[in-house]
């Protein structure tokens, strides 16, 4: 079987987000962010799985623009998150690599698929 490294990390972090909003909820008893963290990080894997399944190129690459929306987005609780004192400086370094990494992978796999697109057109 073909190993797929988006879809690999994308799923090893949506365990991280699960996990950091399990810490943040029992923890630090903070429930609203961190809820918002857990809907958009774990929608990053879901939707590349569903790009996985897309019935056209073009329909790939919507799926995985709407991935790497739910990934700035997940950025954006991160960030908000770190700045409002919920997550430590070291906390935060951790996890956002793996987003900035997600992110990178993403816009890549994205443009690839958009000029290939254009090249069979």
């Amino acid at each position: 079987m073909k190993q797929n490294i988006i879809k690999d990390k994308s799923f090893q972090f949506a365990i991280r987000i699960v996990n950091l909003y399990k810490y943040l909820s029992e923890q630090k008893k903070e429930f609203v962010l961190s809820k918002q963290m857990l809907r958009a990080g774990t929608s990053v894997g879901a939707n590349i799985r569903e790009g996985d399944n897309a019935e056209s190129k073009s329909d790939f690459i919507h799926k995985l623009a709407i991935a790497q929306k739910e990934c700035d987005e997940t950025i954006f609780w991160l960030e908000l998150l770190k700045a409002t004192y919920y997550l430590t400086e070291t906390e935060f370094d951790s996890i956002i690599k793996d987003a900035l990494e997600i992110m990178k992978l993403l816009t890549t796999i994205i443009k690839t698929s958009k000029k290939s697109l254009t090249i069979n057109h």
